[in-house]
């Protein structure tokens, strides 16, 4: 069985605060893009996993697939796979290329061994994967709150066919989540500032700009200017809007097509 994970992308990114678990609370809008994919085969055989692409820095075995495979293994008792992943979504750009192979992962597992899981059950095991995991499930916009984890869908204004998605990285540039929350401190905007996401997005999109603010560029941006100097890069270009997506070092721009 073959599939494509996708990456996604976050419109706007408000960090609430710290829990007591360490994590922290967010708010945001998870939005899927399919011109950006992985490429997932898995196939009935002696437990590997082999990863092409772009070189990850984790072992195999900490893999995300290999950890789905696992979760559904000790739970259920599937059997052994092979795994083959070609890894074209940059990790540690904020675009969720891991997240979105451990859910398909696991979508694809619950089909292959007929284990009759719904999305609920899906999500539920995917949140223990990865805050972000779960969106994947269903793959569709959706406003996150919680590490990432509570989804709620939403409709948006935009439509695929007037508008494209650009994503790009600048060359050499790689923020790890810790870097990002660490440098974040009192440079965010304080909570009563924001405005309402899923209000916002209501906004025509010309209006984005002012209205939906990714809070990890206050912290990112200081210490990596390529990625701050690429989303003005963006605007220049005509984007309607641009911003970083996650904790970086991915920037995204919308544009008419």
């Amino acid at each position: 069985m073959i599939t494509y994970p996708n990456c996604k992308i976050n419109l706007g990114l408000h960090v609430v605060g710290k829990r007591p678990d360490g994590y922290h609370d967010l708010e945001t809008l998870f939005v899927p893009v399919h011109d950006l994919c992985d490429e997932l085969e898995i196939v009935e055989g002696p437990l590997s996993i082999v990863q092409d692409g772009i070189a990850l820095d984790n072992a195999p075995e900490d893999n995300l697939c290999m950890k789905a495979w696992r979760l559904l293994h000790e739970e259920f008792g599937i059997p052994e796979v092979s795994i083959q992943l070609k890894k074209n979504i940059p990790f540690g750009a904020g675009l969720g290329g891991g997240s979105s192979d451990a859910a398909f992962t696991l979508k694809m597992l619950n089909e292959m061994f007929s284990q009759g899981l719904s999305p609920d059950d899906l999500e539920r095991r995917a949140a223990r994967l990865g805050a972000d995991c779960a969106f994947f499930i269903r793959n569709r916009a959706a406003y996150a709150t919680g590490i990432g984890d509570q989804l709620e869908p939403v409709e948006l204004s935009m439509k695929n066919e007037e508008l494209r998605i650009d994503i790009e990285i600048p060359e050499g540039e790689h923020v790890s989540t810790k870097e990002a929350y660490a440098g974040l401190g009192e440079r965010r905007k304080a909570k009563g500032e924001r405005p309402d996401l899923r209000k916002a997005i209501r906004r025509p999109i010309e209006e984005w700009r002012n209205l939906i603010f990714n809070d990890f560029e206050a912290s990112v941006f200081p210490a990596h200017p390529a990625i701050a100097a690429l989303k003005e890069e963006m605007y220049r270009r005509g984007a309607i809007y641009a911003s970083m997506t996650g904790s970086g070092a991915a920037v995204f721009g919308i544009f008419a097509v």
